[in-house]
């Protein structure tokens, strides 16, 4: 695809978590760069926002989202409309709500997730115009979800595969990864590729 790809972390991590996915989106010639945002104390408030504002700073024409670096990147489509945006790729996000989120608050251990502990676990809504959204899942089930209880066999030990599926998805995959390992995992990378600059995913793979 032409144009730039910011490329989002997840809760809990740094823009450095993403470098390895980051290169090999270059190596394919790519123009991606990572996104860096305060997963626990600024959350979506702060991170939207800041998004948005670089999307039209840098002529951004995709965006990469790992686990909630996807819904920050949902939100922020949905929130500002006329970005340049038609292309996302979500890496193992919960679109339709997190239980391992909701199982961490029930446990009184919601203050783990911050600012961000209610976007994770409630299911988005539809409606992001033209941008096409695919998302890459996991099926290696260990993880903290499953040592809470919340998640079983069919996830990535995190999210669970129900969770990661939504009305507004053009394409959904799975590929042999943990929840953790998803931004590390070469053929995630390749599937990412594949949706950017196709709109869809390598054809015989897993649907989920």
């Amino acid at each position: 695809m032409s144009g730039r790809v910011l490329v989002l972390h997840g809760i809990w991590n740094t823009r450095s978590w993403m470098l390895p996915l980051v290169w090999r989106l270059r190596r394919a010639g790519i123009d991606a760069h990572s996104f860096g945002y305060d997963s626990i104390l600024g959350g979506p408030g702060a991170a939207v926002p800041a998004l948005a504002a670089s999307i039209q700073a840098q002529a951004v024409t995709g965006l990469v989202g790992y686990s909630l670096g996807g819904l920050i990147a949902l939100q922020a489509l949905q929130q500002h409309p006329g970005l340049p945006v038609t292309t996302l790729v979500c890496l193992g996000t919960p679109l339709s709500g997190s239980q391992t989120a909701r199982q961490l608050c029930q446990l009184r251990l919601g203050r783990l997730l911050g600012r961000s502990g209610q976007l994770l676990g409630q299911a988005q809504q539809r409606g992001t115009g033209a941008v096409r959204i695919g998302q890459v899942a996991g099926n290696r089930p260990l993880g903290l979800g499953r040592l809470l209880g919340a998640q079983g066999r069919d996830s990535d030990g995190t999210v669970g595969l129900a969770e990661t599926h939504w009305p507004g998805l053009a394409d959904h995959c799975v590929v042999p990864a943990t929840h953790t390992g998803l931004p590390f995992n070469r053929q995630a990378a390749g599937q990412v590729v594949h949706f950017l600059r196709n709109g869809c995913f390598v054809p015989g793979v897993a649907p989920g």
